[in-house]
């Protein structure tokens, strides 16, 4: 059996930032692979530079210097809007504070990257029902936010992050906000689009049980890979 390709490469990653006359390297020389199909947890302290590569990682941001190579292509080469396109197509974001629109039901947050992707009308419903299946909430496809527990609205956001079919999912702290139940939950969740849908799934964590079920933890400290 071959091994898996890796779907993202970071060589000799450097990041720094300039503050009135203080400078701050937040990433210094990080070399790191991600399997295909991996669950890779990250964790760190604050300050550590988990932020700083989350946004490179997500193609948010570019490196001072060093490469961040997908599918076989230097992207941090890429100009604004070359990342903006490739990072539609390649990547889905869940956030600590689930960013869905309060006015909008369920069904209709899920459908918001697809009407980005002009998705006609009945494709953008079908999708939206299956995804929302997916994660346990298409009882849910009319509610709004405000009328679900914090733990459903992760997972509609989890949902959303599907939308567009990407090959990765960057999860930023996912549990953060969350009680213990809905937290395991939302792992379970991570998990289940892991194993069943063959995403590969990145966590942002200060969770240490979120890491225990991850194939592998990176951690950082100083803008280092540690361990």
């Amino acid at each position: 059996m071959k091994p898996a390709k890796p779907v993202i490469e970071l060589r000799n990653l450097r990041k720094t930032y300039q503050m009135d006359s203080v400078r701050v390297d937040a990433l210094r020389g990080l070399d790191m692979s991600v399997k295909k199909g991996e669950f890779l947890a990250i964790i760190g302290v604050s300050g550590s530079g988990k932020s700083t590569l989350l946004h490179i990682i997500g193609l948010l941001d570019k490196p001072s210097s060093g490469k961040v190579i997908m599918d076989s292509r230097d992207i941090s080469r890429l100009s604004d809007d070359e990342l903006a396109e490739f990072r539609g197509k390649k990547i889905g974001f869940v956030f600590q504070f689930f960013n869905l629109y309060p006015t909008l039901t369920a069904k209709q947050n899920v459908e918001l990257p697809l009407m980005i992707q002009e998705y006609n009308e009945e494709e953008r419903g079908r999708k939206a029902m299956e995804l929302l299946d997916l994660v346990g909430l298409s009882d849910r496809q009319n509610h709004m936010p405000s009328q679900l527990s914090g733990g459903q609205r992760q997972r509609v956001a989890i949902a959303r992050s599907l939308a567009t079919d990407p090959e990765i999912i960057l999860a930023d702290e996912p549990t953060g906000n969350l009680d213990t139940k809905s937290g395991q939950e939302i792992l379970n969740t991570l998990m289940k689009i892991n194993k069943e849908a063959g995403k590969t799934v990145i966590v942002i964590t200060h969770d240490t049980d979120m890491a225990k079920y991850a194939d592998r933890v990176v951690e950082l400290k100083d803008g280092r890979i540690i361990q």
